[in-house]
């Protein structure tokens, strides 16, 4: 049997392997005072999947290829633009403190940029992925560029230590999610995704050992999305990474990982919605009870952020366990794409949050202590500004879009009609908003102990006023964006 692959749902991909190894080479013969023409051919290699994937997504269609392995709809165009737009801005918020650390220079020259647009490459094959095989390839190649990534800074015992415990985990994890794919692949005898929802819904297979394979699948996404009991690694690899590398780890992959979650659970293990459901919600009730109460507690503020990110990865399994009750999959369509909606509105506030800490930062200092944040108000209101809209959003006050990304997953639970899950989720962002306000007033009601001036570049002074400003906007019009993701959820769903 052969095939003629259709290449034009991997142009981006493959547009982007040429790319990053023609960056590789080209750095090689780069000095460190030019190492910017790196950073430039970066953004361009960006801007170029940018170009293609935005033509396949105006499509509009479903379009499968390489014998069904790879599937490009609009669920996964949308995701794959907001993952180059959180990419980009990494780069611009980490340039200045890349270079600062020594990360651009000596022999580490261009991998950081290159190690991280490998880990996009995997992102986007996991977004695309149709196949236990795709899938499980590019969690590989995106998790082996992120270990990397973390032990960048050989010198740096707090690296070492956070890369050490994050490759130990990953691999750990990488075998639950492996050991549960081939226990469905023994089970029903196909890779294929598509396939495998057919097997399943014919009744014909044994339940006991689905269900097994479920738990392994569902632990493995657990790890990858930080959510309690498999949190361990995030408030350490967090607060230990570069933070340009925390960042890199704590938004983009966040949005391949709700991908990949989408593809298994939903499109391939809908028919068991009722146990895996079951699985998401004791997940989601610990994440937001470990996570908010935990960073209550935090004097770092990567150290916190870190908890927070578990208690948000919380409202998102909340969203993804809400599709299906008792059978009746009418409210998928909302709950998949209230949680997809809540995974992109958090991802563009995390590049906020960790941008600031870059942006505060120095030689020689890192702005991560909540006591670095002192008085902020009285040397920079701007940036003292940006930081309260941040942590507004984050605890979901309106009118920013952390809001509405909080209203639309409440909705879809209470839709389902589990009102005592939805007043436990609002009693846990109410838990959130002290440490989120503590922030707040750290910052401009505290005196200053750090009077040193901030000198910020003139495009990351523009970035971070933008991501600003795209909180106030996407919070009072949530419309557009959020119609985006229930149009994209339902086409993907309906094929």
């Amino acid at each position: 049997m052969t095939e003629n692959p259709n290449l034009i749902p991997i142009y981006a991909e493959i547009f982007l392997v040429v790319a990053t190894s023609a960056i590789l080479l080209i750095d090689m013969f780069l000095s460190e005072a030019k190492r910017g023409i790196t950073y430039a051919m970066s953004l361009l290699a960006l801007v170029g999947c940018a170009w293609f994937t935005f033509a396949d997504f105006s499509a509009g269609t479903t379009t499968y290829t390489f014998y069904n392995m790879v599937v490009s709809d609009p669920m996964g165009n949308l995701l794959k633009l907001f993952t180059y737009l959180t990419v980009g801005v990494t780069f611009i918020y980490s340039r200045q403190y890349t270079h600062e650390r020594g990360m651009l220079g000596g022999s580490l020259g261009g991998e950081f940029y290159v190690l991280a647009l490998f880990s996009m490459l995997g992102q986007m094959v996991m977004i695309s992925a149709n196949n236990f095989l795709s899938i499980y390839l590019g969690l590989e190649l995106m998790s082996l560029a992120t270990y990397a990534l973390v032990a960048l800074r050989r010198d740096h015992s707090m690296s070492t230590e956070a890369a050490m415990k994050y490759f130990i985990l990953g691999a750990l994890a990488s075998g639950f999610l492996l050991y549960g794919m081939s226990m469905l692949y023994g089970a029903t005898g196909t890779l294929d995704l598509t396939v495998m929802a057919k097997a399943i819904a014919s009744g014909s297979i044994n339940p006991q050992i689905l269900v097994f394979g479920v738990v392994f699948i569902v632990a493995g996404l657990a790890f990858k999305l930080g959510a309690v009991p498999f949190h361990m690694w995030v408030p350490d690899v967090y607060q230990g990474a570069p933070t340009s590398v925390t960042l890199l780890l704590g938004a983009a992959p966040k949005l391949a990982t709700f991908a990949i979650t989408m593809r298994l659970l939903v499109e391939g293990l809908l028919p068991l919605a009722f146990d895996w459901q079951q699985m998401l919600m004791i997940l989601a009730v610990l994440s937001l009870v470990v996570g908010n109460l935990t960073a209550i507690a935090q004097t770092n503020l990567k150290r916190m952020l870190a908890y927070s990110t578990i208690a948000q990865m919380g409202f998102v399994l909340l969203g993804l366990m809400a599709g299906v009750t008792g059978g009746d999959s009418t409210n998928a369509p909302a709950a998949y794409s209230a949680a997809m909606y809540y995974s992109i509105t958090y991802v563009l506030t995390t590049l906020g949050t960790f941008g600031l800490i870059m942006v505060l930062s120095r030689a020689g200092h890192e702005a991560e202590e909540l006591a670095d944040f002192k008085g902020l108000s009285k040397r920079s209101p701007w940036f003292a500004l940006v930081m309260t809209m941040l942590m507004f959003s984050l605890a979901g006050v309106p009118p920013l879009m952390g809001f509405a990304a909080k209203l639309a997953v409440l909705q879809s639970v209470l839709a389902t009609g589990q009102l005592w899950l939805t007043v436990f989720a609002v009693m846990a962002s109410l838990v959130a908003a002290f440490y989120y306000l503590r922030v707040i007033k750290t910052m401009w009601f505290d005196e200053p102990v750090d009077t040193a001036p901030i000198k910020v570049a003139l495009d990351k002074n523009v970035v971070l006023g933008l991501n600003a400003a795209l909180l106030i906007v996407l919070g009072v019009m949530p419309g557009p964006l959020l119609d985006a993701c229930i149009t994209a959820m339902r086409t993907t769903l309906a094929s």
